[in-house]
């Protein structure tokens, strides 16, 4: 099936942990795309899925999920340790590729890509779904047309379980990335001259919290929260909330949680974030971001801005110099 002369993207997607399966859910309700092949690392991920996505064919490794599937693009959703060796092997077959956030743990594996990445950054698009949300987007439209920014302000804050839940994962590379790219993209990838960053630890030495630090040779400054903090009784991914200031202007989004709230035992927000993945009829920034790479797969548009390799790498720079700063516990004390 195919709109006004499109056809469908035939994609797969690698990694079936939560978001991989928010990918997969979102991917088979999309008329642009034709969801062909699943990769995962257990079988038990795989049988996971099938009742909601019978017929699509899984498999456990990649290269033969390569070689036997008709799958053209293919979204990686993996843990973030193996997102440069899944991708290199994709863009060395002559895949099309979205990574999820962030491209790697390190600056040197991330630049390890760049041989296989093309200039205009079409086979290799950046999965950050902020850039996609209805409120970001209607932000960034207020700021271009209102004028120079003074100060940018951002928070994310997520569940105290998620330092068991992630473990070795760090709030900057697992939600700050989010902002850092949102700025990025209000600040049109302008550099940065200052960077600053400081860090909490829990009692047995897990990062919990990071706060960062930007700013700019025009006197904007930004700030940048993310933890691990909120208690069981908050949404079940925390809250997100982003303020920016102008010349006598000012803006602020609190995209997540959404506002729907249900209450039984206890309140929760079946909406936290702005992604409804179920295939009969998705919609949201994830349905957004996934419609847009399927025009880019198919040469209609290019990368967006803040979605190219060139701002992953710069991103992934900024998260250098401020884990830098970052001092250890004996500095602290």
């Amino acid at each position: 099936m195919s709109i006004e002369g499109f056809e469908p993207v035939r994609i797969g997607v690698v990694g079936l942990g939560h978001f991989g399966r928010q990918h997969a859910l979102t991917l088979a309700g999309l008329t642009e795309a034709n969801l062909v092949a699943l990769v995962a690392r257990r079988q038990a991920s795989l049988d996971a899925v099938r009742e909601r996505l019978p017929g699509v064919a899984g498999w456990l490794d990649l290269e033969a999920a390569i070689a036997r599937s008709e799958a053209e693009a293919w979204v990686v959703a993996s843990s973030t340790s193996s997102h440069v060796s899944i991708t290199k092997t994709l863009l060395a077959a002559g895949k099309t590729v979205l990574l999820e956030k962030p491209v790697a743990d390190n600056l040197a594996d991330a630049e390890s890509l760049a041989p296989l990445v093309k200039s205009d950054s079409r086979n290799l698009m950046l999965g950050h779904i902020v850039l996609f949300n209805s409120e970001f987007l209607a932000l960034a439209d207020e700021a271009g047309r209102r004028g120079p920014i003074t100060h940018i302000s951002c928070a994310r804050h997520r569940p105290t379980a998620n330092v068991a839940k992630f473990p070795g994962e760090n709030p900057m590379h697992l939600t700050m990335v989010h902002d850092l790219y949102a700025a990025l993209a209000l600040v049109k990838r302008a550099e940065p001259i200052g960077f600053s960053s400081q860090i909490h630890r829990t009692r047995s030495g897990a990062c919990d919290l990071v706060l960062a630090q930007l700013c700019w040779s025009n006197g904007l400054l930004a700030s940048f929260a993310a933890s691990f903090l909120t208690p069981e009784g908050m949404p079940g991914n925390g809250y997100d909330l982003m303020e920016v200031f102008g010349q006598g202007w000012a803006a602020r989004t609190r995209s997540n949680p959404r506002p729907i709230e249900v209450w039984d035992e206890r309140a929760n927000w079946p909406m936290a974030l702005e992604i409804r993945a179920d295939p009969s009829g998705p919609s949201g920034m994830m349905a957004a971001e996934l419609r847009t790479f399927c025009r880019v797969v198919r040469g209609l548009q290019s990368v967006p801005l803040g979605a190219t390799y060139a701002d992953a790498i710069q991103v992934q720079r900024w998260m250098d110099r401020l884990q830098a700063c970052w001092k250890s516990d004996a500095d602290l004390h």
